[in-house]
């Protein structure tokens, strides 16, 4: 439905251990935690392991794996709000361009199969 508005523009970043990017959820309500089935991650079509992606919705509070945010009943990610979504990867991102995808996989609770929503853009890595 917002599949564009997704991954946020100019947002992608190293960091010491792997890269970072905010996301925005593809629903127009706000979702539990644990509604969030999957986040799958893609940069310059290498897919990322589950195992190494980490969820932050709050914005500096502590980041849940994929199979922890599967029982995280006591936090929402809401619409519009950006999110922070860290890969842990063996070494940082070099500067320059990437391509980088998001796909999210929500659970809807009145629909009978699951929302999926892409985004994919090339983003800059400052020097």
């Amino acid at each position: 439905m917002f599949d564009k508005y997704l991954i946020v523009d100019d947002s992608l970043r190293a960091t010491a251990d792997g890269f970072a990017f905010d996301a925005r959820l593809g629903y127009y309500r706000g979702l539990g935690l644990s509604m969030v089935e999957d986040l799958v991650v893609t940069i310059d079509d290498q897919p990322v392991a589950r195992e190494a992606i980490r969820f932050d919705e709050t914005g500096g509070g502590a980041p849940l794996t994929l199979d922890e945010m599967e029982t995280t009943y006591d936090r929402q990610w809401n619409f519009g709000a950006v999110a922070t979504i860290s890969v842990i990867a063996s070494e940082p991102l070099a500067p320059g361009a990437h391509s980088l995808t998001l796909s999210e996989k929500l659970r809807v609770s009145y629909l009978p199969f699951p929302a999926m929503n892409s985004d994919a853009k090339t983003l800059e890595v400052a020097a």
